[in-house]
C-alpha cells in the first residue's frame, strides 16, 4: 500500500522485516510477526554477561551488550536477503563516524549499483547500533580494504519522517499529492525539575541532555511537516510514555505488555483518524 517506507533504528528494523521477500516473493512477515521477534527475542538481543558488566564498568568503559545477541536474531529473520529485494523502496538511516555524514541506505540504489547492495541483516544492524549499547557496525564496502563505521541513525533522524518524505520528492518530482504516515515509538513525559537541574554537572546532565535532544528533534519533524503537508496528506500516531519505562533495553515481559497496552489506547483513541487513513490507502 505504501511506495516507500523509511526507518531508523528499532523502525530501520520493522521496515526492512515487512519488505523482506520469501522464496516465492511475497512478503514473508506480517506486522504481528515483526512483534513477536521483539517479544521473544529482546532478552537475546539485550542479554548481557555479568563478566560484561565488570569489564565496561557499567557502560561506561565500553559498549553495554555484546553484538552475538543482536546480530544472531538479525540473521534469523534476514537470512541472505538483501537490500535490493525490498518488496516495497526502503529509506534506512545510520550514520558513518569515520567520514562524519549521514549515511541512507536506498533500495532504489541498491538495486542499480552492486556497490550499493548490502544484506539486509547488515543495514538492520547499522541503524540499530545505539551509541552504548552496541558497539558501530563495520560494514566491508566494496574498495579492497575500504569500509564503513556506522552508528544508530537516531543520532540525527530520531524522527525519519522528513528524511522520507524529501527521498519521496526526488523519487517522484512531478508529484503533487503525497500522503505521509509517521509512527512514533514513544515519547518521554516525565519533567526535569528546575530545583534539580539547577545544580547538575555533565555526569548528571549527559543522559537527559540526550533523551532532550532526541525527543526535540523529534518533535520539530512533526512540527515542519505539519506546515508542510496538508492535515489531510499527513497522519503522525505516536504515544507519552505514560507507563512502563522508556529504555530500549527495558525487555521484560511486563514493559512488553505494558507498552503494548499503550498502543493499543493510542489506537482506540486514533480510531477516527485511522479509518479515515485506511480509505485514503
Amino acid at each position: 500500500m505504501f511506495d516507500l517506507i523509511g526507518g531508523t533504528s528499532t523502525g530501520g528494523i520493522l521496515a526492512l522485516a515487512l519488505c523482506k521477500p520469501d522464496r516465492s516473493g511475497r512478503a514473508e512477515f506480517s506486522a504481528a510477526d515483526v512483534v513477536r521477534l521483539y517479544e521473544r527475542h529482546a532478552r537475546r538481543i539485550f542479554r548481557r554477561p555479568a563478566w560484561r558488566t565488570i569489564a565496561s564498568l557499567g557502560a561506561l568503559a565500553e559498549e553495554k551488550y555484546p553484538n552475538s545477541g543482536i546480530e544472531s536474531v538479525l540473521d534469523e529473520y534476514f537470512g541472505q536477503a538483501r537490500l535490493k529485494d525490498a518488496l516495497t523502496d526502503v529509506l534506512i538511516t545510520s550514520y558513518e563516524i569515520e567520514r562524519r555524514v549521514p549515511f541512507f541506505f536506498r533500495s532504489r540504489h541498491a538495486r542499480s549499483r552492486p556497490d550499493y547492495d548490502f544484506p539486509m541483516k547488515c543495514v538492520a544492524r547499522a541503524t540499530s547500533a545505539a551509541p552504548t549499547y552496541f558497539e558501530p557496525c563495520k560494514l566491508e564496502a566494496r574498495a579492497p580494504g575500504d569500509y564503513y563505521a556506522l552508528i544508530d541513525g537516531g543520532v540525527y533522524a530520531n524522527n525519519p519522517a522528513m528524511c522520507a518524505w524529501v527521498e519521496a520528492k526526488t523519487c517522484w518530482p512531478e508529484a503533487r499529492d503525497f500522503l505521509l504516515v509517521s509512527l512514533g515509538t514513544g515519547e518521554q513525559f516525565q519533567p526535569l525539575p528546575y530545583r534539580k537541574a539547577r545544580s547538575w554537572g555533565l555526569a548528571q546532565w549527559a543522559k537527559p541532555a540526550l533523551e532532550i535532544v532526541l525527543d526535540a528533534a523529534s518533535s520539530t519533524v512533526d512540527y515542519q511537516l505539519r506546515q508542510i503537508l496538508p492535515a489531510s496528506s499527513y497522519y503522525r500516531f505516536q504515544t507519552r510514555l505514560l507507563h512502563g519505562t522508556e529504555a530500549m533495553n527495558d525487555a521484560s515481559a511486563a514493559n512488553l505488555r505494558c507498552l503494548k497496552l499503550q498502543g493499543e489506547i493510542l489506537a482506540r483513541q486514533r480510531e477516527t483518524d485511522i479509518a479515515s487513513l485506511v480509505q485514503l490507502l
